[in-house]
């Protein structure tokens, strides 16, 4: 139904426009519930939507044992980890600047793929690496000569949330899937909502009464910003050419960027522009090889 009525390359367009809309807010939630409470509750509600999408479908299945190691490292990972430091970041920083510096995943893809799995790492690689690493310090730098300490740890979280998805990804590149990336997602969320809840109450406290900005932010981000980018990210992948998968989502932060500078009057100089056109930069070429390997996959498999 969805490729009749606007097709993949729609659907790609309406997920860079979710994520982009999701950092402003995460940043509203974040402002209103404390920010391990609200990614617990995220993954929690995101579960519980996309479980029952895999219901409907009658693709509920329950993990066998090697998908449970997927389902681990990814709850861990790419959803308790990255949304934990990426939320206590936001509450620092604005969201504009965050989503550039969380989205340079890709780039450490590839010396963790070298290190991890034994790729070969290409001279574009390398440049690619480089390259994302002079856009980080060029959205960085700044914070050091004014004493930004605050920020410079935001930096730091956000990066780290960039490596520990990073990680994820070069997990689920060697793993041999017993069921469908959907299938599994349903159980990865609600492994994280859990993971994140001792930690939330440990570290934060009951959780406060949310308001109507919280309740907000959360019915945008749990259902519209994770389940269905979840099932987006799953379906366009299917049809649309990893290059060009690639190259769309570079959209995202600048997207981000351009929101955030509107709502939140976010400023926007030099060194954040540089910043963010040497991590795209960067990024385009550390993928170009693993696009050319997928796009080649996907032909011979048509």
């Amino acid at each position: 139904m969805w490729r009749r009525s606007a097709g993949p390359r729609g659907l790609l367009v309406l997920l860079v426009c979710t994520w982009a809309v999701s950092w402003p807010a995460i940043k509203v939630g974040v402002a209103h519930v404390p920010p391990l409470w609200f990614a617990s509750l995220r993954y929690a509600i995101a579960a519980s939507c996309l479980g029952v999408v895999v219901v409907a479908r009658g693709a509920l299945v329950l993990p066998g044992r090697g998908d449970w190691k997927l389902i681990a490292v990814s709850a861990t990972l790419q959803m308790g980890a990255y949304s934990a430091l990426t939320g206590v970041a936001l509450t620092v920083m604005s969201p504009g600047r965050a989503s550039v510096l969380a989205f340079s995943t890709p780039i450490w893809v590839v010396p963790l793929s070298a290190w991890w799995l034994g790729e070969a790492l290409p001279r574009a690689g390398l440049v690619g690496v480089a390259l994302g690493l002079a856009g980080v310090l060029a959205i960085a730098a700044p914070s050091f000569g004014s004493g930004g300490g605050d920020f410079a740890v935001a930096c730091g979280l956000l990066l780290l949330a960039a490596a520990a998805w990073a990680m994820s990804i070069v997990y689920v590149r060697g793993h041999r899937f017993g069921a469908s990336a959907l299938a599994l997602a349903p159980w990865q969320m609600a492994l994280a909502a859990l993971l994140l809840l001792p930690l939330a109450a440990l570290l934060e406290g009951p959780l406060p009464a949310i308001d109507r900005p919280g309740v907000a932010a959360l019915a945008y981000v749990g259902p519209v910003a994770t389940a269905f980018a979840y099932w987006a990210v799953v379906e366009a992948g299917r049809h649309v050419r990893a290059s060009t998968m690639s190259m769309a989502l570079l959209a995202t932060p600048c997207l981000g960027l351009a929101i955030s500078a509107w709502a939140f009057d976010e400023p926007v100089g030099a060194a954040l522009l540089l910043g963010m056109a040497l991590i795209g930069a960067g990024i385009r070429l550390a993928t170009r090889p693993i696009d050319r390997q997928a796009d080649r996959t996907s032909r011979s498999a048509g």
